[in-house]
């Protein structure tokens, strides 16, 4: 990651609390328009962070994976389902599928994904600001603001919008 983007993210780390408190009181105020502004400041963020400079979802967070992303991934590699969870999965103590390692086996030493028109369901959301409902993400955009840049950045020009 470079260091601009490792700043942002050091001082994300430093208003976890604030960043927390704020969100909260988002979520009750539950601004109408809180979907259209995250849509527009995700758009601006991601003119400033590139993925292929930072990657820091893919070194230090795994995604849940979905039987349909185990049976895609599979097919990928022409195995079955069970031996390609056999080979790069793990139960995680929610039961749920995680890959064995981090950073992720896939992540290429350019930062590239190597499975990327495959990739899991949850890698191609992250980080939720995109989508609708963000009122319903908060939780895990609070998460996610030590984790992407993007978000951190989103976050604190939210805090500009809706000073709560």
């Amino acid at each position: 990651m470079i260091s601009d983007y490792r700043k942002i993210i050091v001082k994300a780390e430093k208003l976890k609390t604030e960043n927390k408190k704020f969100l909260d009181k988002v979520k009750k105020l539950a601004p109408k328009d809180l979907d259209i502004v995250t849509h527009e400041l995700h758009e601006q963020a991601f003119k400033k962070i590139d993925c292929l400079q930072c990657a820091n979802c893919c070194v230090s967070t795994g995604p849940l994976l979905l039987n349909k992303d185990i049976d895609r991934l599979a097919k990928t590699f022409k195995t079955k389902p069970s031996i390609f969870a056999e080979q790069y999965l793990k139960i995680d103590e929610d039961n749920d599928y995680v890959f064995k390692q981090m950073p992720c086996v896939f992540l290429g030493n350019d930062k590239y994904c190597t499975v990327y028109s495959d990739r899991p369901n949850a890698c191609r959301e992250f980080p939720h600001t995109q989508q609708r409902n963000i009122l319903q993400k908060l939780k895990i955009t609070y998460l996610n603001t030590t984790i992407c840049p993007a978000v951190a950045l989103i976050v604190d020009a939210l805090k500009e919008k809706y000073k709560v």
